[in-house]
């Protein structure tokens, strides 16, 4: 080809791809770089199996099923992003644990036969934006408190981030379902069918800071949600020992004291923060008998397993709001797990035998020992946790017992009595007394 040609050939080639739209523009770059499509379908949701191994690195299609399983479970894997990371790797840990599984927080047969029970209904749903989705909402959330104090709102400030919360999803992967549709009321879109709230009154919490994993349990000892959390810093640690729950305040506002909690900037003076899902304690607080300490939400969902807290416990303000329906003032304990010790430990359960197989087991054979019988305490549990980094100045502690907005009858007003665990109810009688694991064989 003359060099004139190959030239006009290039700038031609080059104009087409500007003129691609962004999703394409992106697939083209992945497909050249040797990279994953970013690009999920709902359909591939649907179809996602396994054929062994663990999770694959990165997003994909597999991962974002098992974390809407894991949820339905009532084992958060926090937000559903498609991505594997920690806080996916600390629910199948966490899911392991309630199943009597060694835990790892490596996908395995037993796990992926096990979170069948829960895959009863599609993954994915569609849902049409209401104009009541695009309410509400505000321009910006600015870190300095002086200026959060200044507004009426703390409120989403886009329809993506709203629905993410009420779909337990973060919001770009909302995106990645949807490319190229734009969320305005009127507009369909395909979303995770996640769990809804657990109901049952928790008389336990245990708060697990190695793992960051949240446990509940009813009043019978058994577990009924499973949460990933910030738990306090190494500058601010968060509680030790046993604690109790003295109220819930739904979408409280938030008090800065710089004189009796924490100074940020130059604000040197007592300020009233509006409530709303990004406020300093998301939509939630639970506030504990030790004083200025609570569990409460958070407006980044995504870095709980990367953002300090000033030892408070943070949830996603979903799982926030679940937990603050189920729980009793003055009833519901909190015990806040010395260093080196498991929720495992601390439930009274038994390792169970090493489990490797990577072959596919059949429903009975993969059913677990119930959580009352079996767990594992492994130094596998090291593999759940990660170096604490970007932290986070927004600080969680409320000035002292100051809570505004406080509607404990409200929060009372959710709380049903307790319910079967769906994770026992579908594996009851599934195995045999005195059932053991089948061992590796020496060829796999």
């Amino acid at each position: 080809m003359p060099r004139r040609l190959t030239r006009l050939f290039l700038v031609l080639s080059l104009a087409g791809a500007v003129a691609l739209p962004m999703t394409a523009q992106i697939a083209l770059s992945q497909s050249q770089t040797g990279m994953s499509p970013s690009i999920i379908t709902a359909a591939q949701l649907e179809s996602a199996g396994y054929d062994g191994g663990d999770l694959p690195s990165g997003r994909s299609a597999l991962t974002a099923k098992v974390q809407v399983l894991l949820d339905r479970s009532g084992t958060s894997p926090g937000v559903i992003d498609g991505f594997k990371g920690g806080m996916s790797q600390s629910a199948i840990m966490a899911f392991e644990r309630r199943s009597g599984l060694p835990m790892d927080g490596i996908m395995d047969p037993h796990v992926w036969n096990l979170l069948q029970s829960f895959a009863h209904q599609p993954i994915t749903m569609d849902y049409t934006i209401t104009p009541e989705d695009a309410q509400d909402l505000v321009a910006s959330i600015p870190s300095d408190y002086a200026e959060k104090a200044k507004m009426s709102s703390q409120g989403y400030t886009s329809i993506a981030e709203k629905l993410g919360e009420r779909f337990h999803m973060d919001e770009k992967f909302i995106a990645v379902l949807n490319p190229g549709v734009v969320l305005e009321p009127g507009a369909t879109i395909k979303v995770t069918n996640p769990a809804s709230d657990a109901r049952g009154q928790v008389t336990r919490i245990i708060v697990d800071k190695a793992t960051r994993r949240v446990a509940a349990y009813d009043a019978k000892g058994r577990m009924i949600v499973d949460y990933p959390a910030t738990i306090g810093s190494d500058a601010t640690p968060s509680p030790s020992g046993s604690h109790h729950v003295v109220t819930v305040a739904l979408n409280p506002n938030y008090t800065y004291n710089p004189a009796r909690n924490f100074k940020q900037g130059d604000n040197d003076k007592a300020l009233i923060v509006p409530p709303g899902p990004n406020g300093p304690v998301g939509s939630v607080w639970i506030d504990l008998s030790k004083p200025s300490y609570g569990i409460h939400g958070t407006a980044t969902p995504s870095r709980l397993f990367h953002n300090q807290s000033h030892g408070c416990v943070r949830l996603t303000n979903w799982d926030a709001r679940e937990l603050a329906g189920m729980v009793k003032a003055g009833v519901t304990t909190v015990e806040f797990l010395p260093t080196g010790m498991t929720i495992a430990e601390a439930t009274g359960l038994r390792p169970a035998a090493p489990v490797t197989t990577s072959e596919p087991l059949d429903q009975a054979a993969s059913a677990p020992i119930s959580e009352a019988q079996s767990a594992s305490p492994t130094p596998a549990n090291a593999a759940a946790t990660e170096v604490l980094d970007f932290p986070d100045p927004a600080a969680e502690s409320l000035n002292g017992r100051v809570i505004e907005n406080t509607s404990e009858a409200e929060a009372d007003a959710l709380a049903e009595p307790s319910v079967a665990d769906p994770l026992s109810d579908a594996l009851s009688g599934a195995l045999p007394d005195g059932f053991v694991v089948p061992p590796l064989d020496e060829q796999q």
